[in-house]
């Protein structure tokens, strides 16, 4: 029997059919014209029943990377301001002490930095005008 088309064809409907959908169970019926036309019928609306559950998985996986970002955020926010507290309680003549030793020991970084703060207060200046 493996010579009948019409014995081949359900097997293609029914592997094409999705399980659980009316392209699953009607591709098994044994007739060549509900095999081949039901599961492109039932592709289309498994298709379109599958955009709202990939929206929703997506919308959750956005959902949680927006909650990592915030929560990662605020890590980073709650360190900055220690940072400024600690700069607005320290002594102007030890931060001075501090920046030279940094320059004697790394002067290209210091270099570096130098130039991107002078960058960026240039730009600051040059925009108010």
């Amino acid at each position: 029997m493996p010579d009948n088309p019409s014995t081949n064809q359900p097997n293609t409907g029914s592997t094409t059919g999705t399980p659980g959908t009316s392209g699953g169970s009607l591709g098994n019926t044994g007739t060549s014209g509900t095999s081949l036309g039901t599961p492109a019928t039932s592709s289309g609306g498994t298709g379109a029943g599958t955009a709202p559950a990939l929206a929703q998985q997506y919308g959750q996986k956005l959902s949680d990377a927006a909650t990592h970002a915030k929560d990662y955020l605020a890590d980073k926010a709650s360190v900055v301001s220690d940072k400024f507290k600690d700069l607005q309680n320290a002594d102007l003549g030890e931060l001075a002490e501090n920046a030279k030793e940094y320059a004697r020991r790394k002067p290209g970084q210091a270099l570096l930095i130098s130039a991107a703060v002078g960058l960026v207060l240039g730009l600051i200046v040059r925009g108010r005008r």
